[in-house]
């Protein structure tokens, strides 16, 4: 195919959480996703019971794409949805490819269940992986949340983090286990707390902030959120 499901293009804004939280970025946000986490931020992109996902998504060509960015230079991050999900279509290593050209820093942000193929990787500067813990529910037709595996040895190469969505010490606990599991460095494993509004945030920041730092792991908030709320396109 020779377009890509978009939902939205936005920016400039900034990222609101992980590593480089506070970086000023601009987002493409794909549709689509292959999990569906009772805590979503974004259903909007593929929770077709809530949404008419046949106006909240359209198939955009790379030029289409481009032409809402601006000319060259900054940072960009490819989000979802799970924008992994067509990385193996050559129109996204295409839309990369013009993206590096352009000379944008890449990032990508993936739930983790999908690792993408070698030229892909090459392409993007930093992941941002976020594995799902037991609090994101059940998901659609049973689909496994669980690390694809070959991130472990992508991860040994490139630049990629893990950022886990944490409602209390618990979750923290449970993401440092499985960081340790995968023998992922703590200096790129982050734990943020859950939360669509600044309330929830910053009930939850404290307990999440300190389970951290017990277990020597990062912390982020959401910035995003506490500046301007649960809207789209900030």
């Amino acid at each position: 195919m020779s377009a890509l499901p978009i939902s939205e293009i936005f920016g400039p804004t900034v990222q609101g959480e992980g590593p480089y939280a506070g970086h000023r970025a601009m987002f493409i946000r794909f549709g689509g996703c292959n999990l569906s986490c009772s805590w979503c931020d974004t259903p909007y992109t593929w929770d077709s019971s809530r949404f008419d996902l046949r106006t909240q998504i359209a198939a955009r060509t790379v030029e289409d794409i481009l032409g809402q960015l601006p000319a060259s230079g900054g940072l960009v991050v490819l989000t979802g949805g799970e924008p992994l999900m067509y990385s193996e279509r050559p129109v996204f290593e295409e839309l990369l490819a013009q993206l590096r050209a352009r000379q944008f820093v890449i990032h990508v942000e993936s739930n983790a269940t999908i690792a993408p193929p070698p030229p892909v990787i090459e392409l993007v500067d930093v992941f941002v992986l976020s594995p799902k813990l037991p609090n994101a529910g059940r998901h659609k037709l049973q689909q496994d949340p669980a690390l694809a595996r070959r991130w472990i040895p992508i991860a040994a190469d490139k630049e990629v983090h893990l950022k886990f969505v944490c409602a209390g010490r618990s979750d923290v606990e449970a993401a440092a286990t499985l960081a340790a599991t995968w023998g992922w460095p703590p200096e790129r494993t982050w734990v943020m707390p859950q939360g669509a509004n600044s309330r929830d945030l910053q009930a939850r920041w404290p307990l999440v902030l300190d389970a951290a730092i017990d277990h020597g792991l990062n912390a982020s908030h959401r910035l995003h959120v506490l500046a301007w709320g649960d809207v789209r396109g900030r």
